[in-house]
């Protein structure tokens, strides 16, 4: 079978994104920003109009890293927060949460450091992703945030798939569609 295409719009970009069975009744048109300077050097300021003001950004591991990144520098954000997805030898006290997501399709867990926690108590908190589809990943993070003391201000991402788009208390740039088979 050949490869199909959805072709997307956003920030003055256009890209053409593969589409991808992820489930037996399901396909997506497969968004990576991982190595797209172009992309995220353009959505990022666009998004970082719509966020309020914010003390730190977090993301979960890896995909949202090169994005949070540039609006933390857009900013003038010294320090955002990676949702790692394991807890590593070096953190001291971590805090975690477990998440399927639509692109995972098997649990993961989510981890804080300790010492991010500690930065996140009282603070004012935007979770920014790449993509934001059925929310798992989203919820998992809002879990820490909240576990750390944090308040979420904002959830934030370039697209927003299927649903999502639908969801009022979403900060995007443009809708994705889903795919069913």
């Amino acid at each position: 079978m050949e490869q199909q295409y959805y072709t997307l719009e956003v920030a003055s970009v256009t890209r053409q994104l593969p589409i991808m069975q992820v489930a037996e009744h399901l396909c997506i048109a497969s968004f990576v920003i991982l190595g797209d300077c172009e992309l995220v050097t353009k959505a990022a300021p666009l998004l970082e109009k719509k966020l309020p003001e914010v003390d730190y950004i977090v993301t979960a591991e890896a995909k949202g890293i090169p994005l949070v990144n540039e609006l933390c520098r857009l900013r003038g954000l010294p320090y955002y927060i990676v949702a790692r997805k394991s807890v590593k030898p070096y953190m001291s006290h971590p805090l975690t949460d477990e998440v399927v997501s639509i692109t995972t399709q098997k649990a993961q867990t989510l981890c804080l450091d300790g010492k991010d926690a500690m930065l996140l108590q009282g603070k004012r908190v935007a979770i920014v992703d790449d993509v934001i589809s059925t929310g798992e990943s989203l919820l998992a993070i809002e879990r820490l945030v909240e576990k750390a003391g944090g308040d979420i201000v904002a959830r934030a991402a370039i697209l927003a798939e299927g649903d999502a788009a639908n969801r009022g208390d979403i900060l995007f740039l443009e809708p994705l569609p889903l795919f069913p088979v």
